[in-house]
This record gives structure tokens, sequence and C-alpha cells, in this order.
């Protein structure tokens, strides 16, 4: 190529999907967050562990838990399964009907000490792995636009729903938005499919108008336009939805709950997990460093790895990507200054305390009120 040629323009679609809170793998992480929250409530070192399943009428409250708050898991369970709304005795799966089997025990000892260390010793990673933090500043909220998109459709089903705006939507819903990019960044939403439980006494031609005429024009607002390929129920009628139909389980939506794909992910699910489980403090401190080199013009793009080896109390490596977008030297430096101990983070971001039940649904980065977004 030579000097008076321009670098061929680079162009793809990408695709992200949400899910909303009557999914059933989210029934499963909001419980397990619920039970979380009201340990941390009562005992703030809490060791928490809390894994889920659910299925017609069976819920399963698994994992170790080691705290001296004193917690009925099986009410709240119920309280969680009530206030996401599935409560009709007619389906198999609802709050008053389900039978809740607990297989909970202590924190390993092993792990415990390892976690807690000597007298005095700084507190240790609870496990080994590894975490990513990403940040773009293609939105304002520093989230890749696909992923962005396809929460505020999930979230908007849910608020109709709960504000009987539109009466025959029922808990159980999936999104989905393709975004074309050229040259790094966003230029228009090619595609969207939602998916959603409904009730018997609504046509699929009235699902379809309210998606297009109402739901995306006030989801995508700016990135709206009439042009969008809209798919809505596409196999058909989803009358029966949630743990009714399918299994649920604690942590299956990893990259839901992240960057929709856009960025790399370590593997470790976040729900159910106190903060001394780097899967989550990791990943949370990752992203505020991230969001800082971001914010501070160090680079348009960031993406933050942190690993750990179990009772250790700093990281093994930390590394920074700024995919020539920015100072990746500074970048770095300030990385390095970043302390990722896990008690550092905690007390940084102010992990102690019972907000986890708020993060389960929509994505836990890219939202208000969260002490790693601000």
């Amino acid at each position: 190529m030579n000097g008076n040629q321009k670098e061929p323009t680079r162009e793809f679609v990408f695709t992200s999907e949400s899910v909303s809170e009557g999914h059933p793998d989210k029934v499963c992480d909001l419980i397990a967050d619920s039970i979380l929250d009201a340990h941390l409530a009562g005992d703030r070192n809490a060791r928490v562990a809390c894994e889920v399943l659910c299925k017609g009428r069976d819920v399963v409250l698994a994992g170790e838990i080691t705290s001296v708050a004193t917690v009925d898991a099986g009410k709240i369970a119920r309280g969680v399964i009530r206030g996401i709304g599935y409560t009709d005795s007619a389906e198999e799966f609802n709050a008053d009907g389900v039978r809740i089997r607990e297989l909970i025990t202590q924190q390993a000892g092993e792990i415990g000490r390892a976690v807690q260390g000597a007298s005095g010793a700084p507190q240790g990673a609870g496990d080994q792995g590894l975490m990513f933090g990403y940040a773009t500043d293609e939105t304002p909220e520093r989230m890749p636009l696909p992923i962005l998109l396809a929460h505020r459709l999930s979230a908007l089903l849910a608020q109709d729903r709960r504000e009987t705006r539109v009466d025959w939507l029922l808990p159980d819903a999936k999104t989905q938005v393709s975004v074309r990019y050229r040259d790094g960044l966003p230029v228009q939403v090619e595609t969207v499919l939602v998916s959603t439980q409904h009730s018997r006494a609504v046509s699929r031609s009235e699902i379809r108008a309210f998606v297009r005429e109402d739901l995306l024009p006030r989801a995508l607002g700016a990135w709206f336009r009439k042009e969008i390929d809209v798919i809505v129920n596409p196999s058909g009628s989803f009358l029966v939805g949630g743990p009714s139909a399918d299994a649920g389980v604690t942590g299956r939506k990893i990259i839901v709950d992240t960057y929709g794909g856009f960025a790399r992910h370590g593997g470790g699910a976040f729900s159910g997990k106190d903060p001394s489980k780097v899967d989550r403090s990791g990943a949370y401190f990752s992203r505020w460093v991230a969001r800082k080199i971001v914010d501070s013009g160090l680079a348009r793009r960031a993406e933050v790895q942190v690993a750990y080896a179990i009772g250790r109390p700093e990281p093994v490596s930390t590394m920074v990507e700024t995919f020539g977008t920015g100072d990746a030297v500074a970048a770095k430096r300030f990385v390095d200054r970043q302390d990722f101990s896990p008690a550092g983070m905690a007390a940084q971001l102010n992990l102690l305390r019972p907000i986890y039940a708020k993060t389960t649904n929509y994505g836990h980065f890219g939202r208000p009120g969260l002490p790693w977004e601000s």
C-alpha cells in the first residue's frame, strides 16, 4: 500500500443478548444473591458461596456458608420467586408451591484458613483464577452498545409488566441486539430479537406490534430506525416459561452479566459469592480500573486482567490492553498503582455490605448506583 492509499474500512456486525429477571438462570442468580445479602446484613465477614437450581416444583439451595447471621434461606427463596412474579398456582413453578431442599454446609476449613491467614496476616484470595474488566468510550455508560441496548429491552419488558402497562407480559424473556461497527465505532442497529413470555389473551400480531412500535423506540432511543430487522417470538407462542419450562442454575449467564462477549472473560460467575471470592471482587475492581483509564482519557478502550492464587493477598499478575487507542504505558502505570488485594478492593469499593441483589439483573456493569461504576 503506498502513502496515498487509505487503510481499508473494517466493518463487522456484533451481537449480544440479555435475559429478563424471570429467566430460569436469573431466578437462581437472584435467590443466591438475596441469600448472600441477608448474611452480609448480619455479618459483614460472612463467607458465602451459594448455588441454586430451579426446575418445575423443585428449588435446590446448595453451597458453603460460614456466617454468624441467622438466615431463613427457604423463606428468602420464596420471597424472591414471588417478587419476580411467579405466583400463579396453575403453573408448576410458583412461590407457594415449590419444594425447597437445602444442601448448605460451612466453608471448608482449608479454604477458610487460606483466605483468613495467620493472625494479623492480610486476607488472601478465596480462589485461584483470572478476571477481566473492560470499558469503552462508545457509550456514556462506558459499555459496548450491543449489550447495553439488549439490557434496556429486557429491563423495559420487566418494567412494563410490573407497572401493568402491558397486561399480557409474563416474567420470562430474552433479547438480542446486532450492531454494525465501522472502524471500531457503532454506526447502526441491524437486527433486534425479542422473545417474551405472554398470556393466552394476546395474539402474535399484537406482540409484534408492541415490540416494533412501542418497545423498540423507547429502548433504542437515538439508535432506533424503522429499517431495523425485528424478530419477535420466532418459535411462535411463548406461553410456558421460567423454571416450569427449563431448568435454571446459578452462574450460567456470565456473558450476559458482563460485556456481551465484547471483552474476554475468565470463566468465573458472580452471583451468590461474597467479596472474598475474587471471581466477583476482582472482576468488579478491574471494571472500575478500566473505566478510570477511559474516563481519564488514557485510552478510548481498555481491558484489564488480574490473576490470583488461593490464599495469596497480591495478584500473581496484572495486564492492561488499550487496543492501540491510547497511551498503553501510562495505562499500565495506572494499573500498577492500584491495590488489587481482596481486602483493598473490598475497602475501596465498600463491598462488605448487602448490595448484591441489585446487581443480579440487566448487567453487573454500566448501571448507576454501583460503586465500581462511580
